[in-house]
């Protein structure tokens, strides 16, 4: 025989060998699933109690001001104007814009709003993106239902902007559209 023949055959016989020997060792063979089985599972038989003030839950109740949203979305006639949440904290509404969308031989913007009480009126035409293009308004207006007229300027190209009017910290935007 040749030496490489002797050599392959004594290498495969080594190697059988070794591989019997750690085959046999406890540490790398796989261990049974009855090793886990003797592991005592421990049930909890009592619930966990938690301490904390909570308060309890309360059905409607035409009384408080709480309102379950089923009456909302039915419009129940149990409700009120009082138990929703009273107009007056509003301090600004806008009523209408027109002419919109705005046509560039028309260069003016009309604004209708309601205002509860003096205060600090800012209206401000801003692009899709949220970038100030023009202020159109930063003063003093007085308390009730006014119609206010703003020129539009010819700088503003065709497409549409936002028109955020701010009374106080409240704040109202609205979409317009220049042809």
């Amino acid at each position: 025989m040749k030496i490489t023949t002797k050599s392959t055959t004594l290498l495969s016989v080594l190697c059988s060998i070794c591989i019997g020997i750690l085959c046999s060792f406890d540490g790398l063979a796989q261990k049974s699933d009855s090793a886990y089985n003797s592991i005592k599972i421990r049930s909890i038989s009592k619930t966990p109690q938690i301490k904390a003030n909570i308060t309890p839950y309360r059905p409607y109740n035409s009384s408080t001001s709480f309102v379950p949203y089923n009456k909302v979305l039915s419009g129940s006639s149990a409700l009120t104007t009082k138990s929703i949440g009273s107009r007056d904290d509003k301090i600004l509404s806008v009523i209408k814009i027109y002419p919109n969308p705005i046509n560039p031989s028309y260069d003016q913007i009309n604004l209708i709003i309601r205002l509860e009480r003096e205060i600090n009126l800012t209206v401000k035409i801003l692009d899709l993106l949220g970038n100030e293009i023009i202020t159109l308004s930063n003063e003093r207006a007085a308390a009730g239902e006014q119609t206010k007229s703003y020129s539009i300027p010819s700088r503003l190209n065709s497409g549409i902007y936002f028109m955020r009017i701010s009374a106080g910290a409240e704040t109202i935007v609205k979409r317009i559209s220049v042809l």
